[in-house]
């Protein structure tokens, strides 16, 4: 069966998301992508330009996988309970067979220039966490909803930071526990 252009670009993302998140981005080349994809070189670089375009389309799907994740977690729900939702599904989500970190940590890591468009969609990944816990903290009764929504998403890194290292079993178990008192003493406060 014959793929439109627009179906190997999504396959050859999907092939591209495999090896850049589980071998790395600098790891892997962008023959090993097409090889792995079951394209020709010429293929892929019609569809993208440059590895770095390839990373850069990477990253961006991978935030908008990451977005949708976020939201069907938190849907539906009051801001208590989707936050409360949010991490029960993280605690789903970093178990070792699915996880070796945040992708966009791990993008930032591997590609620290700032002005690269895969960094700058990593950061625009992170902001936009950022501003969603925000406003569910902001729909609770707490004095500081703004500290409240970073003490969660120091929590939330800290999860995607301890758990490939010290397993899901690791410090990472402790996080709902500890957003349960967070919450505790910010609605109390």
């Amino acid at each position: 069966m014959r793929r439109s252009a627009n179906q190997t670009r999504e396959h050859v993302l999907a092939v591209a998301h495999e090896l850049f998140y589980w071998r790395g981005i600098k790891n892997t080349g962008v023959d090993a992508v097409a090889a792995a994809a079951g394209v020709a070189p010429t293929t892929l670089y019609r569809l993208f330009a440059s590895k770095d375009d390839l990373v850069a389309a990477y990253v961006e799907r991978a935030g908008e996988r990451y977005r949708q994740w976020f939201l069907d977690a938190t849907a539906g729900a009051g801001p208590a309970e989707a936050i409360r939702s949010l991490f029960a599904a993280l605690a789903d989500q970093v178990r070792p067979d699915r996880c070796r970190g945040c992708p966009f940590l791990m993008a930032m890591a591997e590609l620290p220039d700032a002005s690269a468009r895969a960094h700058a969609l990593a950061i625009g990944t992170k902001a936009w966490v950022r501003e969603r816990i925000g406003e569910l903290t902001a729909g609770l009764r707490v004095a500081d909803p703004g500290t409240l929504a970073d003490q969660l998403v120091l929590v939330m890194e800290g999860v995607y930071a301890s758990a490939p290292a010290l397993g899901a079993d690791g410090p990472a178990r402790q996080a709902r526990g500890l957003v349960e008192a967070l919450l505790t003493t910010a609605v109390s406060a």
